[in-house]
C-alpha cells in the first residue's frame, strides 16, 4: 500500500499524486499514439466514437456529476454543434474556427436555457431541459434552409493545412488531440477555485450562498462550459457520421448520455472514459448475444431499451458510485489485503434537507 506524505500546499492540486500515475497515464498515452498500427479499421472507429462521446460526457459530468444540475436535454446541444459545424465547412470555413464557432454557439444557448433554469431543481430542472430539447429538434427539423430538414445533411471532409483528415487515422489523431485537451481543461478547471464553487453548490447550495459564492453565476457558467463542451462533441460526431439529420439528437440520446456518466461514476473524470467505453461496447454485446437467446426474445423490438433500463436500474441499486467506483474498491482490497474490511464501503443513510429540520 502506497503511503504519500504531503510536505507542501500545491500536493493537493497536483495532477498526478504519485509516479504511479506519471508511468500509468505515459502507457496510456503511448499505447493511443500507437492505436492506429494496433487496432483493425472497426476498432478505431469505436474507439473514435469513445472519444466523442467522452467529450460530451465530460461536459455533462461538469454539470451533473460537479455542480448537481440534472440535465435531459444534452443531446441538443450536441445537434447544436453538429449542424453548425456541418453549415460552416459547407460555407468554407475552415475546421478549427468551424469548431470553435459550434462550441461558442453551443455555449451560448446553453447560457440562455441556463437562466431561466437558475430557480429550478431537481426533476423540474430535468423536465425544463426536456422540453428545451424538443423544441431544438423541431427546429432542426423545421429549418430546412439551414439543417436540411428530416431529410438530413450531408458533412464536407475534415481538411487542415491542405490535407483530407477525414480517414481513419488523421480523424481518430483529430479526435484524441481535442480528448486529450478537454480532458485536461477539465482537470485544471476542477482544481481551480471555480471548480471548488461548483462542487459546493452540489454539495449544499444554501452553505455555497453562505460562503459567498454567487450561485446564478456558477450555475450559468456550469451550463455554458458544459454546452460548449457538447457542441464540440457534435462537430466531431458530425464529421465521423458524414451525414446527420433530427432524429439523431432526440431524447434517446440524451439519455444514452446520462446513462454514461451514472454507469461510470457521478463526479468522476475517469467514470466518463469508463462510461463511454461501456456505452459503446453494450449494443456490440446486445447483438451477439441475440444468437444465443430464444428466437423470441432476440427479435423483439425494444429489446436494447429493456437491457439498457435493466442496466441502469442495477447500477443505480448496488453500485451507485459506478465503475470507477467498483475499480476503486477493487484496488483498496488489493492494496490493504489481508486487513480490508468487509463493511469499509458500506452505503450510509442519506437524509432530506427538510429531515434535518427536525
Amino acid at each position: 500500500m502506497r503511503f504519500i506524505f504531503k510536505t507542501d500546499y500545491a500536493q493537493d492540486i497536483k495532477l498526478a499524486k504519485h509516479g504511479g500515475h506519471v508511468f500509468w497515464y505515459s502507457t496510456l498515452i503511448v499505447l493511443l499514439l500507437a492505436a492506429p498500427w494496433l487496432l483493425t479499421e472497426y476498432s478505431l472507429a469505436q474507439l473514435n466514437l469513445v472519444l466523442i462521446y467522452a467529450i460530451a460526457g465530460l461536459g455533462l459530468m461538469l454539470l451533473a456529476g460537479f455542480t448537481g444540475q440534472f440535465s435531459l436535454g444534452h443531446a441538443a446541444f450536441l445537434g447544436v454543434g453538429a449542424y453548425t459545424q456541418a453549415y460552416l465547412v459547407q460555407m468554407g470555413v475552415p475546421f478549427v474556427v468551424a469548431l470553435a464557432l459550434s462550441g461558442t454557439l453551443s455555449a451560448a444557448i446553453g447560457m440562455v436555457v441556463g437562466i431561466p433554469a437558475l430557480r429550478l431543481k431537481g426533476i423540474y430542472l430535468g423536465m425544463a431541459t426536456l422540453s428545451f430539447g424538443f423544441i431544438i429538434e423541431e427546429v432542426f427539423a423545421r429549418w430546412e434552409s439551414v439543417t436540411g430538414g428530416n431529410a438530413g445533411k450531408s458533412v464536407a471532409a475534415i481538411r487542415m493545412f491542405g490535407y483530407d483528415l477525414s480517414s481513419g487515422t488523421g480523424f481518430y489523431f483529430v479526435c484524441l488531440v481535442l480528448t486529450v485537451l478537454c480532458t485536461l481543461g477539465i482537470l485544471n478547471l476542477l482544481r481551480s477555485p471555480t471548480g471548488r464553487a461548483f462542487v459546493a453548490i452540489r454539495d449544499s447550495e444554501i452553505s455555497a450562498q453562505s460562503m459567498g459564492i454567487h450561485l446564478a453565476y456558477y450555475k450559468t457558467l456550469s451550463f455554458s462550459i458544459s454546452a460548449a463542451l457538447a457542441g464540440m462533441a457534435g462537430a466531431l460526431y458530425a464529421h465521423n457520421l458524414r451525414f446527420i439529420s433530427p432524429d439523431q439528437f432526440n431524447l434517446l440520446q440524451s439519455i444514452d448520455l446520462l446513462l454514461m456518466i451514472v454507469i461510470g461514476g457521478l463526479g468522476s473524470v475517469h467514470g466518463v472514459f469508463l462510461g463511454a467505453i461501456f456505452l459503446i461496447i453494450l449494443p456490440q454485446g446486445i447483438s451477439l448475444s441475440k444468437e444465443f437467446l430464444p428466437e423470441i426474445i432476440g427479435q423483439a423490438p425494444g429489446l436494447k431499451s429493456v437491457i439498457y433500463g435493466s442496466v441502469l436500474i442495477a447500477f443505480v441499486l448496488f453500485e451507485p458510485m459506478g465503475l470507477y467506483g467498483r475499480w476503486l474498491k477493487v484496488r483498496t482490497y488489493l492494496q490493504m489485503f489481508p486487513f480490508y474490511r468487509k463493511g469499509m464501503f458500506k452505503r450510509q443513510k442519506s437524509f432530506q434537507k427538510s429531515d434535518r429540520l427536525k
